[in-house]
């Protein structure tokens, strides 16, 4: 997990417009460089690390002897770089698992390139000579990649958008800052002047295709075209574990976010047990948050009880979450109710970690819920079909809801997030089954995934049967959740009368509560007119829903009372 940045075709002073790139220090707290490209004097990468791999030749952008005129930046991890290796014969030299990169684009092109990633990344490939740069984002958006490009060829590239709201150009003061699309690859031409001309943008992966990388997989070929249940459990769980295992590739500490649901308590049994395997001498931290005696809490207690792992409990009070509100805002770039709901905690408990222990690299659980179906409104779902395209559409949108919450609370604190549910072949798998296995079934979410880990022993029955719980709900008692707690509190700063008015003075994504527009306001004081960010509020399906907060719907409250 690192910050990249990069400018080209800058008419501003570069040492001036380099103070943008600080902003983003966070992500890379071990050490950072500016570098301009020789022969463009108005081009230049920035560069923030986290050293996880290679710890002496893993500063950026990387450039080798064998291809001069390549100059990459990079974040992410790329976790078959080896098996690429040995199936071409690439001579590496460095450790760095992003130098494939290079040798990928050297032998087939960008296309090729970017389809034989197996892992998390955003990147920026500058090719002096041929005079081409290109971005690339993984499937997922798991790594963030944010762009500006204005009419006259100014190109500014940033991990995150507050890299880049602040820069100064001619022809506009603050240029359109927008998300760059994952999935994709952009091709453009570099004319003499650094300036740069937009060629192509070419999406080069779906999530429910078969990754080209699959090919090159440790995992043999498995049995396809048969839905046998017994064989697609099997299938699940070999991919899952498959999906663990290969991200345990580092030379830092190894620790793991438990909440005492199904998907981290998951993580955290497969982790642990591939650790022992792999005869990692350290044992695994995991750790969780809640207010006292959260079902969370006295879940997750249970979980690392069973697995045997080292468990830290972060345990906070009300006036501690709404005082991150505005960091939290800041650090997320948006205004979604349920993601900054939900990000407080993770704030938290990731600020925890990087100030107690000396875990860098941490799993997590995010994926899930999209991929198995494990939203609550799920149970509405008209048609099993209907289930299966929201799926999908969550997928899409991860980008914009979960995936930023989860990389955004822990690079704010220079931890570097691991997330096995969004591996390419487990959920392409995953995404290949009937619409017809995939849905709730008996009343309870998830069931295939529950199902298929129910003789394996990994966790306690009660908790791989345990219903979802929002992580933004379950770090706080039944009897009053988080979202609550914050609307009682917001309800005291926020003025009828603004409400009123909510929609003259913020016509996109007006908000229709006190508590949006609480979020609204702090959004807007940070990066004012940047709204389009979001495109919509995140919001459960099928229902007449008013709050994203599972504990408001019928079906939980039903299953709280017995």
């Amino acid at each position: 997990m690192c910050g990249i940045w990069a400018l080209f075709g800058s008419d501003e002073c570069l040492s001036v417009q380099c103070l943008s790139a600080m902003k983003i220090a966070h992500r890379g707290p071990d050490a950072f460089r500016f570098e301009n490209v020789n022969g463009f004097t108005n081009c230049c990468f920035g560069f923030h690390r986290l050293a996880v791999v290679d710890q002496l030749y893993g500063m950026q952008p990387i450039r080798i002897k064998k291809f001069p005129y390549l100059w990459l930046c990079y974040n992410g991890e790329i976790y078959n770089f080896k098996q690429l290796q040995k199936q071409f014969g690439f001579e590496y030299q460095t450790l760095v698992d992003g130098e494939v990169i290079l040798h990928l684009y050297n032998r087939g092109g960008i296309e090729q390139t970017a389809c034989m990633l197996d892992g998390v990344f955003a990147f920026i490939l500058l090719d002096t000579a041929n005079r081409k740069v290109y971005l690339a984002r993984d499937t997922y958006g798991v790594r963030p990649l944010f762009k500006v490009l204005t009419d006259d060829g100014f190109l500014g590239v940033c991990s995150e958008a507050k890299g880049l709201i602040n820069l100064k150009h001619s022809t506009s003061f603050f240029p359109k800052v927008e998300p760059f699309l994952p999935g994709h690859y952009e091709v453009l031409d570099l004319k003499p002047s650094g300036k740069v001309v937009s060629v192509e943008l070419v999406k080069f992966h779906s999530h429910k295709d078969e990754p080209l990388h699959a090919a090159y997989d440790t995992v043999e070929n498995l049995p396809s075209g048969s839905f046998d249940l017994e064989t697609v459990k099997s299938n699940i769980r070999i991919l899952f574990e498959n999906a663990v295992r290969k991200r345990l590739m580092a030379h830092r500490r190894i620790g793991c976010l438990l909440s005492g649901g199904l998907d981290s308590s998951l993580v955290a049994a497969v982790l642990l047990k591939l650790m022992k395997e792999m005869n990692i001498i350290y044992p695994l931290q995991t750790f969780s948050i809640g207010m006292e005696n959260s079902p969370d809490v006295l879940a997750a207690r249970k979980v690392a009880a069973h697995i045997g792992s080292e468990h830290h409990e972060v345990i906070f009070n009300s006036e501690e979450g709404i005082q991150a509100i505005e960091d939290v805002i800041f650090s997320l770039e948006t205004y979604d109710i349920t993601t900054v709901r939900a990000s407080v905690g993770m704030y938290l408990v990731s600020k925890y970690i990087r100030k107690k222990t000396d875990s860098v690299v941490i799993f997590s659980g995010e994926g899930s819920d999209e991929l198995t179906q494990g939203y609550i409104y799920f149970h509405k779902a008209p048609s099993p079909e209907d289930a299966a395209e929201e799926s999908e559409k969550l997928l899409k949108e991860l980008y914009l809801f979960d995936v930023l919450r989860a990389d955004r609370t822990t690079a704010a604190h220079g931890l570097e997030l691991r997330v096995p549910f969004l591996d390419h072949r487990f959920t392409s798998y995953y995404l290949s089954l009937p619409a017809e296995m995939r849905i709730p079934k008996n009343g309870i979410e998830k069931y295939l995934l529950r199902q298929s880990f129910e003789d394996s022993n990994l966790l306690p029955k009660e908790i791989l049967w345990r219903p979802k719980e929002a992580f933004s709900d379950g770090i706080t008692s039944v009897k009053k959740s988080w979202f609550s707690i914050l609307q009682d509190y917001i309800d005291q700063q926020v003025d009828d009368l603004l409400l009123e008015k909510a929609a003259e003075k913020y016509p996109f994504n007006p908000p229709k509560t006190k508590e949006s527009y609480y979020y609204r306001q702090i959004f807007e004081k940070h990066y004012p007119g940047q709204s389009s960010w979001l495109p919509h509020y995140w919001m459960p399906r099928w229902i007449k829903a008013t709050d994203p907060s599972a504990r408001t719907l019928k079906h939980y409250k039903s299953a709280a009372q017995e």
